[in-house]
């Protein structure tokens, strides 16, 4: 990594260059995309699929609304807040934690201008039945795969957003990436993400930006501060290069789980499928307050990870009425899976458990 980095410093090109270009392509060619646009953020990647999604000849004022499961990271609800587009939240299933679908279309309404489904924690949701629902409802579908790299079906979405933030499966410091369908959208969100500017334009033009005192390029509508940089790409290079061998890891991890806490009274196994495993997640059947401090004491780190979003202010800052959703609030719980935790970990973590 260190070299890779190296040969950008000592380039011409810091920011966006030919090794964004270069990451593009091999991220596409390794996990099966045509067009794909990195960005500097998977929340970046995000917004720009709700901008691309939001087709103006048919969201009019009205049709201004997007389903959301109600268990997510809040980065999924605010650029759609930033479009000025209502969330309406669905319910999700008790032994996934993903989206209900039969909640979710029953919420569908003349107003509703796109769904939004979550993989969360690295599994991936009902692809026969959401993908049903959409074209029922001629709806578009961004999906939100920013913990998801890896699953193999992923990408069903007219639009599909991955993260490369730290803590991610695959990291390139912080970045996104944005999957799009149609080479239409795919060529407006690569001018989206720098500020609405045409660089392919300015290439052909040798990056000169006036010719015979006319400008090479116009600027139709709002762009952002989107794109990443060269020293991004690199290190998103030589993480492609250790991707596979990582993710054989973590699901090496996570059958030591399931094998481990398949009879455990204490723990409820969440089922799983098609999953990038990016998270492993139970339900306890006690206090989990209580859980999480006896593991600690042990040495022991848990988490949630995430909680509902409609309790937050800026979503509405209401407990809203999701059966599902109410009855595992307190109950569901993050245990150790990373590449720094080693089998024994694992192993010790769920002796821990089973001896509580």
């Amino acid at each position: 990594m260190v070299s890779e980095i190296k040969d950008t410093l000592s380039g011409r090109w810091w920011g966006q260059g030919p090794k964004v270009d270069l990451f593009e392509k091999k991220f596409g060619k390794k996990f099966g995309f045509k067009y794909c646009v990195m960005t500097n953020s998977g929340t970046a990647a995000l917004h720009l699929a709700y901008i691309l999604a939001d087709n103006k000849k048919k969201s009019n004022w009205y049709r201004k609304t997007a389903i959301v499961p109600v268990l997510t990271c809040t980065a999924t609800c605010h650029p759609l807040k930033m479009q000025d587009i209502s969330i309406i939240f669905a319910d999700i299933q008790k032994d996934t934690l993903t989206m209900d679908m039969s909640d979710m279309e029953s919420k569908i309404t003349y107003n509703t201008a796109m769904i939004v489904t979550v993989h969360l924690g690295g599994l991936v949701t009902n692809i026969k039945e959401i993908i049903k629902i959409a074209q029922k409802h001629d709806l578009p579908i961004i999906e939100d795969a920013c913990q998801a790299l890896g699953a193999k079906d992923v990408g069903y979405g007219d639009f599909t957003c991955f993260s490369f933030q730290a803590i991610k499966g695959m990291s390139t410091g912080d970045g996104g990436m944005l999957v799009c369908k149609k080479k239409s959208d795919y060529e407006r969100a690569k001018r989206l993400r720098w500020f609405s500017i045409d660089r392919e334009q300015k290439i052909k033009k040798n990056w000169q930006a006036w010719d015979r005192r006319g400008i090479t390029f116009d600027q139709e509508e709002i762009g952002y501060k989107y794109h990443p940089t060269d020293i991004d790409a690199s290190i998103g290079l030589v993480a492609l290069d250790d991707f596979d061998k990582n993710q054989a890891y973590r699901h090496k991890l996570v059958e030591v789980y399931r094998k481990e806490l398949k009879d455990a009274k204490q723990v409820t196994l969440l089922k799983t499928g098609d999953n990038a495993d990016w998270l492993f997640m139970g339900l306890i059947s006690g206090n989990r307050d209580k859980f999480a401090e006896r593991l600690r004491k042990k040495g022991i780190e848990t988490n949630v990870a995430h909680i509902r979003n409609d309790i937050f202010t800026v979503f509405g800052g209401k407990r809203l009425l999701l059966p599902n959703m109410n009855a595992i609030e307190k109950k569901y719980i993050c245990l150790p899976l990373n590449n720094h935790v080693a089998e024994k970990d694992v192993r010790y973590i769920c002796k821990v458990i089973k001896n509580g």
